[in-house]
This record gives C-alpha cells, sequence and structure tokens, in this order.
C-alpha cells in the first residue's frame, strides 16, 4: 500500500474495561482496522484523564484504576476512514465508558515497511 501526501488522521478515545463479546473495544477496533485493509492504527494508554461525565480515570487511584483512557489512531485516505468510521459506530455507541472521536487532515511525509530481518 502506498500513503503520501494529504490524509486523514482519526482519533477515537475509550475506556480500557470498553469490551465487545468481550474483546478489548481498542483490540476489536483496530483488528477491524487491519480487516478493512487502513494502512495503520496505534493504541496508545493513557495515564489519567477525564471526559465528558468528568469522572478522573488515573492509575494513580487504586479504586479506578482499572478503568484508564486508550486512543487508537488511524491513519489512511480521508474516504477509507468515513467509510470505517460507519462500519464500527454501532459498537462505539455501546461503550459503557462513553466515547470520543476527532479528526484531522495531516500530511504523511513517509510510510514505509520495516526492512526485512534475516533469521
Amino acid at each position: 500500500m502506498k500513503l503520501q501526501g494529504k490524509a486523514k488522521l482519526l482519533r477515537i478515545f475509550v475506556g480500557s474495561c470498553d469490551k465487545v463479546n468481550g474483546t478489548p473495544l481498542y483490540e476489536f477496533i483496530v483488528f477491524s482496522a487491519k480487516r478493512y485493509g487502513l494502512a495503520g492504527a496505534t493504541v496508545l494508554r493513557g495515564t489519567m484523564g477525564y471526559g465528558a461525565n468528568s469522572i478522573i480515570r488515573s492509575a494513580k487511584f487504586l479504586s479506578i484504576s482499572e478503568d484508564l483512557p486508550i486512543i487508537i489512531e488511524i491513519i489512511d485516505e480521508s474516504e477509507k476512514i468515513n467509510r470505517f468510521l460507519s462500519t464500527i459506530d454501532k459498537y462505539l455507541d455501546n461503550a459503557n465508558f462513553g466515547c470520543l472521536i476527532t479528526s484531522e487532515v495531516i500530511d504523511v511525509i513517509a510510510y514505509k515497511p520495516a526492512k526485512k530481518r534475516d533469521g
């Protein structure tokens, strides 16, 4: 796959405890993006944050440390991102800990596969 120039960055913020049929929501989204053929996805785990409910989630607070913020970043062409988002929208609607979805236009400077290693 070739990706260069203008593209779209999709960011999906969810809770680490959100699940789809027993699978963490963030894993479900990344594997769905892979099956959909999107250029790339990365999951970032936050150590602290709050959302629409104004409940602070933090690794410092033992009583609520189970649900930490998760950010899934997905990059590809704008049209592919928009179509993909419509396929996972129903799963995001069911996120128990809420979600936030943002997007922005980005400039892809380099998109290269890993070099093959011997052994």
